[in-house]
């Protein structure tokens, strides 16, 4: 039954491995800010966690498998968050390829609510805050 949990838990690192590989290879190919932080949040995250239960089925330890279990929960909590903020940082300083965009929700928001991102009336990337 050992030789069965090494076997399943060396597929999961390898498909884990797989999954690292293409977000690295993403993150340095994709052309704009949006797609490599797909690159780096999204397919990161799954090979993060596929190498965690490979790992988990390896060494057979409640002590490993808790910890494996917290770094995937604190992994799938902070890793959106962190990729959200970055892109409205992205945005927000114009540093995101706008032409492929078919709905902008965020630019709406913003000038409904006071704030403009165009390059043109304020130098590129400044964003101006209406209230000083």
């Amino acid at each position: 039954m050992a030789e069965v949990f090494d076997i399943v838990g060396a597929l999961f690192l390898l498909a884990g491995a797989v999954f690292c590989l293409a977000a690295a290879v993403g993150i340095v190919r994709f052309p704009d800010v949006m797609t490599r932080l797909h690159a780096a949040t999204k397919p990161q995250v799954f090979g993060l966690v596929l190498i965690l239960t490979g790992v988990a089925f390896t060494m057979r330890t409640w002590h490993v498998v808790l910890v494996a279990l917290l770094t995937i929960g604190l992994q799938i909590l902070t890793a959106p968050v962190s990729g959200h903020m970055l892109a409205r940082t992205a945005y927000r300083t114009d540093q995101w390829a706008d032409e492929h965009a078919t709905v902008d929700e965020l630019g709406e928001d913003l000038e409904a609510a006071g704030f403009t991102n165009k390059p043109e009336e304020n130098g590129p990337g400044h964003t101006r805050n209406p209230l000083g």
